[in-house]
């Protein structure tokens, strides 16, 4: 059997996995993604990606192809009898967090991105273009038959639909392959949580119903004698509704409760498909073992939610996991930095877990009194505020919370860099702009650049000094030492995922052997620091 060889084997090519491609590709590392399936579900299944997902797709030159929702546009929700009967009431999108500024506080630009409105049908297509620019190899119709792993790799065999059997040699095994993943439970990984929660069924359908969005409202909760359903649109003409059973209908009587939920029956109704799933909340005792990693929902499997914490959670951690493959496979990193794939992905999926069934729409399901009390936090929190606590991080202690608003931070390393308008050379950028290819010190002193210089040549590790201040301009001089947490003499070190990993208030007295240390801990170096000459 001829063998075949690439750095990263990538098990599943849904939305996690081909965003696992692009990410991979996007930093130079071969990639083969290998889909047991022909193409897309034909089910649209997530619709709705948040503000961070789209600064990573950003990042990978894809933010002007996936359409963001209108500036001030904001998701909202309606319980109705049905679309053409009366409204109850509306809803809030998410609930206020326990530290959330007052109403009348003006508000905060935390990203230079918005949400997108996509269907999930719609955003894996565009994936799946651009990990095949960067270069990935993409498999379709291709399934994962056995794998092994050793000291050095993974041994896999694949078969195609036509029974071809190949075997592939690969650095590492990123399995993306589902909330039954194969791979997990070849591995013996358990999972814990509320468990299955219940059976859903649903149908996607095309039908004229543009008019009751005009008020703004596009999620429908139908509650009326004999039909508790929810609808909502994936604002491309396909609606789908879903139902608080797991009774099997046919085409006929699912139409007539369509035309029930719509409240009229002189509309045309195309059924395009139906589905049936396991609605769920199970996070895996482990995101890796040994060359092997688990992404999306083999790693996480979390009910739908007003967060969007199923599909955007798997997205990041392809992302998180995509840079520290690339260092450790290129020689910069030891291995010993995967080991922070699993630290700081993990309590984002338990966060994301506790915070669902600490909201309303799942509150139903908790079974502890204690559970009710869970703090709630609110989407700024969750979007743009969780800390990483790992050994790529320096001081993000246990003391300090896992998430919080971005204006609560000050730059403390584990928290993801500020968003800051820049102006220099006639561009308007961001700052995250200046990150997601490799390691980047900000700093506002001319001898942070020597000292750079020094410690990149001193690790191995390749570093960019970026000044802000002088050809990098802010609105205001102090916008960068107050996001950030510095002083005028501070610089701070940010990874290429975006994350602060280490800060210095102000110049010390020796910046390069400071930074040296700092660098050669936080990326894992695999160069130990050269001796001071």
């Amino acid at each position: 059997m001829r063998t075949e060889e690439t750095s990263v084997l990538v098990a599943g090519g849904g939305l996690v996995g081909l965003s696992a491609a692009v990410f991979l590709s996007w930093h130079g590392v071969p990639t083969l993604v290998a889909e047991r399936h022909a193409a897309s579900s034909p089910h649209p299944r997530a619709v709705g990606f948040t503000p961070r997902t789209m600064e990573l797709l950003r990042a990978v030159g894809l933010g002007s192809h996936v359409p963001q929702v209108p500036p001030g546009a904001r998701l909202r929700r309606a319980r109705v009898q049905s679309l053409a009967g009366p409204w109850s009431e509306e809803t809030p999108w998410t609930p206020r967090g326990d530290d959330g500024p007052p109403d009348e506080a003006p508000a905060i630009e935390y990203s230079p991105c918005r949400g997108a409105a996509i269907a999930q049908d719609r955003l894996e297509p565009l994936l799946r273009d651009r990990a095949a620019e960067l270069g990935a190899d993409l498999r379709f119709g291709t399934e994962l038959l056995t794998w092994r792993q050793d000291d050095d790799g993974v041994l896999a065999v694949l078969r195609t639909g036509d029974g071809d059997e190949r075997q592939v040699r690969a650095g590492y095994l990123l399995a993306a392959d589902g909330t039954r993943s194969p791979v997990r439970e070849a591995l013996g990984i358990g999972r814990g949580g509320r468990g299955h929660l219940s059976t859903s069924r649903s149908v996607l359908f095309r039908a004229p119903l543009e008019e009751y969005l005009e008020s703004g409202v596009s999620q429908f909760q139908i509650d009326q004698p004999g039909l508790q359903a929810f609808l909502t649109t994936y604002g491309d003409g396909r609606w789908v509704l879903m139902f608080a059973d797991d009774r099997e209908r046919d085409p006929d009587t699912l139409k007539a409760t369509v035309l029930q939920a719509i409240g009229r029956t002189d509309l045309p109704v195309e059924l395009i498909t139906t589905g049936r799933w396991e609605l769920s909340a199970l996070v895996a005792d482990r995101f890796a073992s040994g060359r092997v990693f688990l992404a999306g929902d083999a790693a996480h499997t979390l009910p739908p939610s007003r967060g969007g914490y199923g599909a955007n959670t798997g997205i990041e951690d392809a992302h998180n996991l995509a840079w520290k493959l690339s260092s450790v496979l290129s020689g910069v990193s030891a291995p010993r930095l995967l080991g922070t794939y699993d630290a700081e992905r993990r309590p984002v999926a338990w966060l994301r877990h506790d915070q669902i069934f600490a909201r309303a729409d799942h509150r139903r399901f908790t079974e502890a009194p204690g559970d009710a009390g869970t703090p709630i936090l609110d989407e700024e929190a969750m979007e743009f505020g969780q800390l990483y606590r790992s050994a790529a991080a320096l001081t993000a202690g246990e003391e300090l919370p896992p998430a919080a608003r971005p204006e609560r931070w000050a730059g403390q390393p584990g928290t993801r860099a500020p968003h800051l308008w820049l102006s220099g050379d006639g561009e308007r950028l961001s700052t995250l702009d200046l990150f997601q290819r490799g390691w980047v010190l900000l700093a506002g002193h001319d001898h942070w650049a020597a000292a750079a210089e020094r410690a990149s040549e001193r690790t191995g590790v390749p570093l960019e000094c970026r000044r802000i201040g002088d050809r990098l301009r802010p609105r205001e001089p102090q916008e960068f030492p107050r996001a950030f947490g510095v002083g005028p003499d501070g610089a701070s070190l940010v990874r290429p995922d975006g994350y602060i990993a280490w800060r210095s208030r102000d110049l010390p007295a020796r910046p390069a052997g400071e930074l040296t240390a700092a660098l050669a801990q936080v990326s894992c170096a695999a160069l130990p620091p050269a001796p001071s000459r």
